[in-house]
């Protein structure tokens, strides 16, 4: 009886399982459990079987004075303990690191196309097969290794208990497998790896365990590390990581295809996710697919905090909201983009779109029929997509209300009396119409997507507190874009604002800077703070899955007001970001809870 094995596990294993379980807890959702268990069964129970197989022929052994005693088919506890701490430790950095990946957007949809009267295969289908053969050759060049037996025995059993499994999730999961972001999967496959090597090295120097010399080919990868173990970690955690990526495929599947899908339980059975991956490549809709890539590109280009915020949600929740963001985004930019006379003829096409949408019966066919006709074709996916069914018609049509305010800037000239803001009342109309009407919007798809007992009187009370946290965060926007908005001829702070300090639109327009502007973009913040300390306590009665990542969407947008109000900040190019690093310490603190995010708060100021 020893204690070299186990100390291995204190040393090596058990600390960094301690540390990604720290660093990942505010992100971790009852899936993500679900997941990782998953996972540790399967990797269990395909191991074990192998595993016991090598000690019974002594292809490797463990000392008895390394280990505590109990064993399981010959199996050390020990050697059982390390398949579900390793197991532990890479997905839980597989998870940490595809957090902010869109999985539905790396769906891509497969027909054969006929030609010369044969089908040919596509681009997708000729990268799969390959790598079928290379797998299936592995297996094939495995089995011959352990009948001619000797030093390739262990190699051989090594390749032929993994590949089998790689070749499995490899014909259901290529995809992914090959257009995920490199990071997303090769890092959790390289860092355990090279770290396992590391620990391996000291404790086949220890004797902690030991493979018979007979079964093996004798190379070193480096002095100490025969390459049978470090080929054995590497394909270890190639297996897990496969096996997470095929079930985000699945979960990918199952979100993007409501046609073959109507509802996605929280915790997906097994039989339902090979459902999912089983599903044939040409049964996708390539259209919507296309649709949550263009919106994907967009939440990418126009708003950092939202898409760091959108990575927070799950399933359809986060692609309908990708969704309304793209739509809500395609509106503005048909009216910032066009003349006047243009810009109304767009809110005009606009109107009559959600009035066809919004018809009784929901004439999908018929609003297709317009989008194709009236909208230009980079936009047309953002109206097709918009989840009407369950969205209030209100919040919409205001939106367009705030775009004509816009529009009057330009109607209204130098001349103050049509100016669209006189006062402050003006302003949070404004800052209802054009943003409190998407948080509205945003909560009736959280209130849609997430079970809640929320009575009816308590969801319209979070529905005006979310459209005053909209209002709270326009005044940040305007806050900072006061260089931006006075380069299109427009001043969005109220005129009795502005002539308290001597000033006119015109004037901001030639010069937005100086002593008095930056007078005016802290009043304007204190506004959107004073609007936010009324509304934030709202979040916390919103359904529990939603809280955190509305945290996160929110606190990330007002970090941008904290910035701008610290002493000595200067807005630059017209606008002022929040460091990449300290946007990721806000995310991290807001799905911690309020009370972290409170104190980060505090600390900022």
């Amino acid at each position: 009886m020893g204690f070299d094995y186990a100390l291995v596990h204190l040393k090596y294993t058990i600390p960094p399982a301690i540390v990604l379980s720290i660093a990942y807890r505010p992100l971790l959702t009852r899936l993500d459990l679900y997941r990782i268990a998953f996972l540790v069964v399967i990797a269990v129970l395909s191991t074990i079987p192998w595993d016991s197989y090598l000690i019974r022929t002594r292809v490797w052994s463990y000392p008895s004075h390394v280990i505590i005693g109990p064993k399981l088919l010959d199996i050390p506890a020990e050697e059982v303990f390390f398949f579900v701490i390793q197991t532990f430790n890479t997905s839980l950095l597989y998870l940490f690191l595809s957090k902010p990946v869109f999985h539905p957007a790396y769906l891509h949809t497969e027909k054969k196309s006929p030609n010369a009267g044969y089908l040919r295969l596509s681009h997708w289908a000729l990268l799969k097969r390959g790598g079928q053969a290379a797998l299936a050759l592995g297996i094939f060049i495995s089995i011959r290794m352990i009948k001619t037996g000797g030093h390739g025995t262990y190699l051989g059993l090594i390749v032929l208990w993994a590949f089998p499994f790689l070749l499995l999730l490899w014909s259901l999961a290529y995809q992914f497998l090959i257009n995920l972001p490199k990071y997303s999967i090769g890092l959790p496959i390289a860092i355990p790896t090279l770290y396992l090597w590391l620990v391996d090295t000291l404790a086949l120097q220890r004797g902690t365990w030991v493979i018979e010399s007979d079964t093996k080919t004798g190379i070193h990868l480096w002095p100490g590390l025969e390459i049978e173990e470090a080929f054995f970690f590497l394909v270890t955690n190639c297996l897990i990581v496969f096996g997470l990526v095929a079930f985000d495929n699945a979960l990918a599947v199952l979100n993007a295809c409501p046609k073959h899908f109507p509802s996605v339980p929280a915790w997906p059975s097994p039989l339902l996710l090979v459902r999912a991956l089983l599903l044939p490549v040409s049964e996708y809709d390539g259209e919507y697919l296309g649709a949550l890539r263009e919106a994907l590109v967009r939440l990418r280009q126009k708003s950092r905090s939202f898409y760091l915020a959108s990575g927070s949600f799950q399933g359809r929740l986060r692609m309908d909201l990708i969704v309304l963001y793209s739509y809500c985004r395609a509106a503005d930019d048909l009216v910032d983009e066009s003349s006047v006379g243009q810009a109304k003829e767009w809110i005009a096409k606009m109107r009559k779109f959600l009035d066809i949408s919004y018809e009784k019966g929901g004439q999908r066919d018929l609003a297709s029929n317009f989008i194709d006709k009236q909208f230009p074709q980079r936009f047309k996916s953002a109206f097709h997509h918009l989840p009407t069914a369950y969205l209030s018609r209100k919040p919409l049509y205001d939106m367009l209300d705030g775009f004509e305010m816009d529009i009057a800037f330009e109607v209204a000239g130098n001349d103050t009396s049509r100016h669209p803001i006189r006062t402050v009342a003006d302003l949070d109309l404004y800052g209802a119409r054009v943003a409190g009407t998407v948080a509205e919007s945003i909560l009736e798809l959280v209130f849609h997507h997430l079970p809640s007992h929320v009575t009816t009187k308590e969801k319209a009370r979070l529905l005006k507190a979310g459209a005053r946290m909209g209002i709270a965060l326009q005044y940040v926007n305007i806050s900072r874009d006061i260089a931006v908005d006075a380069r299109i001829g427009r001043v969005y702070i109220p005129l009795d604002w502005l002539a308290e300090q001597d000033l006119t639109p015109a004037a901001v327009i030639k010069n937005p800077s100086g002593t008095r502007v930056e007078a005016l973009r802290l009043k304007l913040l204190d506004r959107a703070f004073e609007l936010y300390d009324g509304a934030k306590d709202a979040i916390e009665s919103l359904p529990e899955d939603a809280r955190g990542p509305m945290r996160v969407a929110v606190e990330s947008y007002m970090e941008i007001g904290r910035v701008i109000k610290q002493e000595g900040y200067t807005v630059r190019a017209g606008r002022a970001t929040v460091p990449k690093k300290r946007r990721i310490r806000v995310a991290w603190t807001a799905l911690s809870g309020p009370a972290s995010t409170a104190a980060v708060k505090a600390s900022s100021r």
